[in-house]
């Protein structure tokens, strides 16, 4: 999946990141803080800051202890809440690191690794919808779907 932007949910004016299959239609929101919709937004925007932000500390600390990141998965939706891990390879052993999906995007845009969603999360992702309570749920979902390049560019923190 590819970063497609940045936007403010209009109904509880929280940070979205926009998620996008690139080989087809898959949309995937996840609401984040707006600390890290702010890390993920600098780097987008390559903009530099007089001092290293937390993001580009764990990557110089990465690249210092010579450990590449492959991936970072997006592997659960439960209780609301997504989960991620960063996996990374050093010294020929592979680790894997539970993070947040916030900061696992913040770190993959700055090491220019790939990020994969589990089929799981994407499906259960599609029930939560349909099952929420919250009809405005459903009705963010099919606007985002609907979104497209200028549009995202509009919304953009």
């Amino acid at each position: 999946m590819k970063i497609r932007g940045l936007m403010m949910d209009p109904v509880s004016s929280t940070p979205i990141v926009i998620l996008k299959d690139a080989a087809s239609d898959t949309v995937l929101p996840i609401w984040v803080g707006v600390y890290e919709a702010n890390a993920i937004a600098l780097e987008i925007e390559k903009v530099t800051t007089p001092r290293p932000m937390t993001h580009d500390l764990i990557k110089n600390l990465l690249v210092g202890l010579d450990t590449q990141v492959h991936k970072v998965v997006v592997t659960e939706l439960r209780e609301d809440t997504f989960y991620a891990v960063i996996w990374m390879e050093r010294e020929g052993r592979i680790i894997s690191i539970d993070s947040r999906p916030s900061d696992a995007l913040a770190l993959a845009l700055r090491v220019d690794c790939p990020i994969f969603v589990e089929d799981e999360v994407l499906k259960n992702t599609k029930l939560a919808a349909n099952m929420s309570d919250r009809v405005s749920s459903d009705e963010l979902r099919k606007w985002l779907e609907g979104l497209n390049d200028e549009d995202l560019g509009r919304y953009k923190m």
